[in-house]
């Protein structure tokens, strides 16, 4: 807009200020804004005036605009604002609808022509309850009762799924419309269907087949045709050829120990043994005598037999070391000895054992990270990481989810005689937006829980124990009573934040079990070892 100021045309008196074209015009009684007012303020200052003067901070003129040039400023500006509005209307494939506040509809696009076979022009200022029961319009909800609707599954015909975002449309802090876009996913429930029934059948042909198979690929277990994780299975199948040591990574619950155990058996003879030690679940006190084992006599309250530690019980075969980013620095540095020597002492004892075991290390943490802090060995480190895998969260493969769900359902509904012959789309869809932080293990608990819940063989998204969408005040309301608001006044280091919020879940999770750590490390989706050393860690008995 031209504010350009001709001072011949601005004639001031004391305060106030004029404006005359020419000579023979008539002085007009100006406003008068300063320059760095807001844009209501100068809107506001033609109420009563035909002209605004804009001052500087030392109420020097500095420009000026008549109502004419604001009419002709707010015309183009709402023209541009209306060429851009009507172009993102015309590039979205999506059905979109905006009604006003009297239930007219004000935009129609031709995604909206497709799903529902409504024209534009039939519909366009016509209130949409002409076209569609009232009972069937979310976009009245949020136009009625301010309502915002997110990935909501709707049926508005018997053969059309939709899913629905919509908003209600404020002015002035007052309702004046309502926006809805919706997806037509009607192909997805329908593949989803198809892929449930076919999933039971291939289900019962692999448990038929298997009867009559005498061996299988022990990678068959792993579930999941993404390609992060078929990337992890096929370096996993070329460590079998060779006896090189392992070591896996990933987040607690992505299914390391089921990679260690197909490694195992798709290396070593049938009978050979697979020993697990949980290097995080078992005192610092007790690791040599469970690790090394220990003679007759060796301390106080040992058995008068003696005990084989795991190494011996994994000598032919394979010892799995789990979370072995836990395991105390002294036992590191005997551990060493025995994969650089492959011999030991139990404990107490006097002989040396020669041993041939292969190692599979795992851990959630980051080594190098424990390596720097000094509680990890360097050492150590690069004699376990001669071979390393990389198994990919569920989060980072969710086109796996659908699968490892049925899988679970068909193992699930068996064991518990329910056959289960409905899954909503909306169960399906809330799976999908999960980032499951327990991953496989997690998703496996949700599934049992669904199946227990589903007595009449249908499960519903009311049985899921979260939901994608933001809590609704109803249910805020019934939040237990120690869960409170926190000062926010202060900011911690990051990991001291996590820290905190780590420890309020925990407790909340114990609470809720009444103590049990078995049913409480369910609950979280992790292992009951992974509990403990939260537990410890966060200073929690």
């Amino acid at each position: 807009m031209d504010t350009s100021l001709d001072k011949h045309h601005i004639i001031q008196r004391n305060s106030e200020f004029y404006y005359r074209l020419t000579e023979q015009t008539v002085e007009l009684p100006c406003k008068s804004i300063y320059e760095d007012d807001s844009f209501s303020i100068l809107i506001e200052a033609f109420t009563h005036h035909s002209i605004v003067v804009i001052l500087d901070k030392n109420r020097n003129p500095i420009g000026c605009i008549t109502a004419t040039q604001m009419i002709s400023f707010l015309h183009n500006s709402y023209n541009q604002l209306k060429a851009f509005y009507e172009t993102v209307i015309q590039t979205t494939d999506s059905s979109v609808t905006v009604i006003d506040n009297n239930e007219r509809v004000c935009t129609w696009t031709d995604g909206a022509e497709k799903i529902f076979s409504v024209d534009h022009q039939d519909i366009i200022g016509r209130p949409i309850t002409d076209f569609f029961d009232y009972e069937n319009l979310e976009i009245l909800q949020s136009l009625y009762q301010g309502k915002s609707i997110v990935s909501q599954h709707h049926q508005p015909r018997s053969d059309l799924f939709v899913l629905i975002n919509s908003n209600p449309v404020y002015f002035n802090d007052q309702i004046i419309g309502a926006v809805v876009s919706e997806t037509n996913i009607t192909n997805q429930v329908v593949l989803n269907e198809k892929l449930f029934n076919m999933s039971n059948e291939v289900h019962r042909l692999e448990q038929a087949v298997a009867k009559y198979k005498d061996s299988s690929d022990p990678f068959n277990s792993i579930k999941g045709k993404s390609a992060a994780l078929q990337k992890t299975v096929h370096l996993a199948k070329k460590v079998c050829s060779v006896k090189s040591t392992v070591l896996i990574l990933g987040e607690s619950g992505v299914g390391k120990e089921v990679f260690a155990k197909a490694i195992h058996e798709a290396s070593e003879e049938p009978n050979a043994p697979f020993i697990s030690i949980n290097c995080g679940a078992i005192p610092a006190s007790l690791f040599e005598s469970e690790l090394f084992g220990y003679e007759r006599g060796a301390f106080s309250g040992a058995d008068n037999k003696g005990k084989k530690g795991k190494i011996e019980l994994a000598k032919g075969g394979t010892l799995f070391l789990d979370e072995v980013g836990e395991m105390p620095l002294d036992m590191q540095v005997k551990l060493l000895r025995v994969l650089q020597e492959r011999k030991y002492y139990r404990v107490g004892g006097e002989k040396e054992i020669n041993i041939n075991f292969r190692v599979i290390a795992a851990t959630n943490r980051d080594l190098s990270e424990l390596m720097k802090e000094g509680k990890f060995r360097e050492d150590l480190y690069y004699r376990l990481n001669v071979v390393s895998l990389h198994i990919p969260p569920l989060r980072e493969r969710k086109e796996d989810i659908i699968e490892i769900t049925h899988y679970f359902l068909n193992d699930f509904s068996l064991n518990y005689n329910r056959p289960i012959h409905e899954l909503s789309p909306e169960v399906i869809h809330e799976l999908l937006r999960y980032d499951w932080p327990g991953n496989i293990r997690e998703l496996r608990n949700v599934v049992e829980r669904l199946v227990v819940f589903a007595t009449d063989g249908v499960i519903k998204r009311g049985y899921l124990p979260f939901n994608s969408n933001s809590i609704s005040f109803e249910k805020s309301k019934n939040i237990e009573p120690n869960v409170h608001i926190e000062n926010v006044s202060t900011i911690l280091s990051l990991q001291e934040e996590m820290d905190q919020h780590e420890k309020k879940v925990i407790e909340r999770a114990l609470h809720l079990s009444d103590g049990n750590k078995l049913i409480c490390a369910r609950q979280l989706g992790i292992t009951r070892a992974t509990l403990y050393n939260r537990l410890k860690r966060l200073g929690l008995h």
